[in-house]
């Protein structure tokens, strides 16, 4: 028996049109997303109607059919939309999960609703692929960049990165596929993970924080403006690399209420002091609780989430402190990884403290997070001392000739 004869037990796919819905004429639809409402018109030829067990050949049928149908004006708004608000490929996909629940709704039919993702993830020029193993649908997207938290396969020798994963509550997918991977020829984008610009959100979807801390003792108050929608944004991101992590960017709205301010806070201090205040800031405006009491698993905060977040670990302080002293002061800084800890050094024109040697230059250590003691810049934890750290980031600032 042929695989494509083979049939998955258990997964049925219920195919039907959507209620109301002439088979002559299509329908238009729209959802909110980030600062507008998206409009879609959905011709009826690309809506699924057969009734047909999961297979490999299942696969290969709808594809067949959808390709013949007139599902160009859904896939121009969502190419349009993407160039004209300049979507990282991560942002670009939840446009996509969108767009298929609007068409095929996850509730309904989840094997459906997946296979509608993959459909405009290919047209739209990714290799992305589709398998069945387990008993379950698998989504896959082509990626070579350095991905954690997440399940792969190396398919033809180029990695996979699983794009459903958290829909199956972190269940083993690490079965051999029961299928082929499939994909089609022309799709051959890899996928990033990387998020270099955060959408424009609706200045009136924010809600303001209140955040203090005491530095020389003097009390600074903040009314950050937060959006809750990063945090969807971000709820199933992946572990990416340290270089990835920390140039996440913060929103408009919220840059504009924060950044703004603590440079007027730092205005005087000269460098040395600014950065201080900044790490000081970082370690003490945020309460402290490890991943696993706070989310019961290893989870990086984007620096706009660990404002957003009651609680937030040594990761998620040095991401923010990071990218405060780079939008503050633009300096070299190195990021150190130690067995159990991650920590920041930056480079002064003269060192403080203990001297951290890298690449020839010298860096301070500027700890962001609370420790037993309260440890001044250059100083390093006692019980991490003697350890083996390694050098996982290296900001330098680009520097330009502006008489070339």
């Amino acid at each position: 028996m042929s695989a494509s004869q083979r049939i998955t037990a258990g997964i049925i796919l219920f195919l039907t049109i959507a209620p109301g819905v002439s088979q002559a004429q299509g329908y238009n639809t729209s959802f909110e997303l980030y600062n507008k409402t998206f409009n879609l018109y959905i011709d009826s030829s690309i809506v699924l109607r057969d009734s047909i067990e999961l297979t490999e050949d299942y696969i290969h049928r709808s594809y067949q059919h959808l390709n013949k149908s007139n599902y160009g004006p859904v896939l121009d708004s969502l190419t349009n939309y993407k160039e004209k608000h300049d979507l990282n490929d991560w942002l670009y996909y939840q446009l996509i999960r969108k767009t298929a629940e609007a068409i095929s709704p996850k509730k309904d039919n989840y094997e459906r609703y997946t296979f509608y993702k993959w459909f405009l993830m290919v047209k739209s020029g990714y290799d992305a692929r589709l398998t069945i193993a387990n008993n379950r649908i698998i989504f896959y997207v082509y990626n070579n960049e350095e991905i954690a938290d997440i399940p792969f396969i190396m398919f033809k020798n180029k990695k996979y990165m699983c794009l459903n994963y958290h829909d199956y509550e972190h269940a083993n997918l690490n079965d051999a596929p029961t299928y082929d991977m499939i994909g089609i020829p022309e799709a051959k984008r890899a996928f990033s993970y990387k998020v270099t610009r955060m959408p424009d959100f609706k200045p009136e979807n924010y809600k303001e924080k209140k955040i203090e801390f005491s530095y020389k003792h003097r009390a600074y108050h903040f009314n950050i403006k937060l959006n809750p929608e990063v945090d969807a944004i971000f709820r199933n991101y992946p572990g990416v690399d340290f270089e990835s992590y920390f140039n996440i960017p913060l929103t408009k709205e919220t840059y504009s209420s924060l950044i703004p301010l603590l440079k007027k806070n730092v205005i005087g201090m000269g460098q040395k002091k600014g950065v201080d205040y900044l790490m000081n800031f970082t370690r003490y405006a945020f309460l402290y609780q490890n991943d696993e009491d706070n989310f019961g698993k290893e989870k990086r905060l984007s620096p706009e989430e660990t404002l957003f977040s009651k609680y937030s670990d040594c990761d998620d302080r040095v991401a923010l402190f990071f990218y405060l002293v780079k939008e503050i002061y633009n300096v070299p800084m190195i990021a150190l990884l130690y067995p159990t800890h991650i920590t920041m050094a930056v480079q002064f024109d003269k060192p403080v403290g203990d001297p951290i040697l890298y690449n020839g230059k010298v860096y301070s250590i500027c700890e962001p997070t609370p420790q037993k003691d309260d440890l001044s810049m250059g100083k390093i934890s006692a019980k991490l001392k003697d350890l083996t750290y390694q050098v996982v980031y290296s900001y330098q600032p680009v520097k330009f000739d502006y008489d070339k």
